[in-house]
């Protein structure tokens, strides 16, 4: 998952980047309301995280542009504004939540997840396709070349993850999370083991090669471009 946090106060700034990165997430931090509407407008995020008081162009105002732009895009506003004409506002403008400073790191990453998994559960997207692998969301089944693969409920939440960001080099830290809900270890091989399981199911047998491993970086699932 991808957020943009906008935030001024640069020890604020870099205390939330480090905190989500090591969450698990991928994290961009700009410091200004104009360059929070034009990385937002240039790159997609799954989560805005935003201060009112910005310099350049106020929060309220980042929002109002994105929404009338038709971006719907899960936003948070993070701020020292505690009047409830001001959370009034910021949800009439389209924010999903709102959280007052000062905050405890571990709530703002509970509603940080929260927003992420409303944002991911669309009801409309009930199969996910790569090359000849299919896979039913609704009955939890999985087909390569109209083979039946049996998957256990972890091996399934990892492929779902990385089709859903397919093409996407995908960091064990952020599997970690987003998989099993946990801080990445860099002791255990819980995330080797599991991808080398799930190519066993649904590579060892089959072409193209579809699980890729960016050695360093993370892991990608990709059809190969044709020759």
């Amino acid at each position: 998952m991808r957020i943009l946090v906008a935030e001024d106060e640069p020890k604020t700034g870099v205390y939330l980047q480090q905190g989500l990165n090591e969450a698990g997430f991928l994290v961009d931090l700009v410091s200004d309301g104009l360059d929070a509407l034009h990385q937002a407008q240039g790159t997609r995020y799954d989560l805005l995280i935003l201060d009112v008081m910005l310099p350049g162009l106020e929060g309220w105002e980042v929002l109002r542009r994105l929404r009338a732009a038709g971006q719907q895009q899960a936003v948070l506003f993070l701020t020292a504004r505690d009047r409830v004409e001001d959370r009034v506002k910021g949800l009439e403008l389209g924010a999903d939540d709102y959280l007052i400073k000062p905050f405890a790191f571990s709530e703002l990453l509970a509603r940080v997840r929260t927003l992420l998994r409303r944002g991911n559960s669309s009801p409309a997207q009930t199969h996910l396709r790569l090359a000849d692998l299919e896979v039913d969301l609704l009955k939890r089944r999985v087909r390569r070349a109209g083979q039946r693969i049996e998957l256990t409920a972890q091996e399934f939440a990892l492929l779902e993850l990385l089709l859903r960001r397919r093409g996407e080099v995908l960091s064990k830290a952020l599997i970690a999370a987003q998989v099993w809900d946990m801080h990445f270890d860099s002791d255990t091989n819980v995330i080797e083991v599991a991808i080398r399981r799930l190519r066993a199911k649904i590579d060892d047998e089959f072409e193209p090669k579809l699980i890729q491993t960016v050695r360093g970086m993370g892991y990608r699932l990709d059809a190969p471009e044709p020759a």
